[in-house]
């Protein structure tokens, strides 16, 4: 059934979900070459872009509470993909060489969603959505 036909189709929480739902499945499809869901693979090109970020930093970048960060990362040290380094009470994360390795396939597995977002919208579509959605999120943070 299409979204737009359901019950609750002209609900924004409703809406936005099974947007987010469908968004979810390219973007793991997406990210299957280099076996990392999405928000892993996000999160290590961070650290690979800033090496030595801290978790906070990484935490507001991809806007998710610090506790996820701290799960995330674990998995990522658990693959040998970064490490922790803690210097006092600040606690820093790095790349492993291995994941410098990967980094092509990271950048190949973000073309390959933006591919697959094109080719159901359109390119200048795909971008409006995305800016009237950052647009609206900005908003709602006040």
């Amino acid at each position: 059934m299409k979204t737009s036909t359901c019950k609750y189709a002209q609900c924004l929480y409703f809406t936005s979900n099974a947007l987010a739902r469908k968004v979810e499945k390219l973007a793991i499809e997406s990210w299957k070459r280099v076996d990392l869901p999405p928000s892993h693979g996000y999160l290590l090109m961070l650290v690979l872009e800033e090496p030595g970020m801290q978790p906070g930093n990484i935490a507001a970048q991809l806007q998710l509470t610090p506790s996820t960060i701290t799960r995330l990362i674990e998995k990522l040290e658990e693959r040998k993909l970064v490490v922790r380094i803690t210097e006092g009470k600040i606690s820093n994360v790095y790349p492993t060489p291995k994941a410098k390795e990967l980094l092509p396939e990271l950048k190949a597995c973000v073309q390959d969603f933006s591919e697959a977002n094109s080719k159901v919208l359109g390119k200048e579509e795909t971008s409006k959505l995305v800016q009237g959605m950052n647009k609206f999120s900005d908003k709602l943070s006040g």
